[in-house]
């Protein structure tokens, strides 16, 4: 199950467009209201988020994703958040993140000797990362996109992962990528 964190503020494009390509894919994918199933996106975009936090199966989990947007501080911010990106990375599940929200994980320090990308302004937040100038970079466990004109690959390089690159081909050529 992919899980993708909702909060007020986040970048709709960077949350909706890796949820349809990985739905696309066949991929089990719920978005998940971390305050309340309601959510307005940085652009006041709403969303009804799939499932509330408490509904969150963490043994279920094969990549857990942070978009960016203003909302990645109330991400940071939230004790349930923090407690799936510590399950994820101590288990050695998929860590997605872009735009802002590298930052979150560079701020626990998780990113130390990885290679890593973000929007730009925030390179000096991810603590000990080689910063790569790449739209997308996987550095397992982590998958870290530059920001919303990005998230069409980011959202590809989940399926690749848990699908093949075959399947990611496949979808990529049927959306005209």
């Amino acid at each position: 199950m992919v899980y993708i964190m909702l909060v007020d503020g986040f970048e709709e494009i960077e949350a909706l467009e890796p949820l349809d390509i990985l739905r696309r894919a066949g991929v089990e994918a719920r978005t998940v209201g971390v305050v309340s199933g309601s959510v307005v996106g940085a652009h006041g975009i709403r969303v009804e988020a799939d499932i509330a936090m408490d509904a969150v199966k963490k043994e279920e989990m094969e990549v857990l994703v942070l978009p960016g947007g203003p909302g990645h501080q109330s991400l940071d911010a939230d004790g349930g958040v923090q407690a799936l990106i510590d399950y994820a990375y101590e288990n050695g599940i998929y860590i997605a993140a872009i735009c802002a929200a590298p930052s979150i994980l560079g701020k626990k320090g998780l990113l130390q000797g990885k290679a890593a990308t973000c929007f730009p302004g925030y390179e000096e937040t991810l603590a000990g990362a080689a910063v790569q100038p790449d739209a997308v970079v996987f550095d397992a466990p982590f998958i870290t996109g530059k920001g919303a004109g990005a998230a069409a690959a980011f959202g590809f390089k989940i399926v690749e992962l848990l699908k093949g690159r075959e399947t990611a081909e496949k979808i990529r050529g049927m959306m005209q990528y």
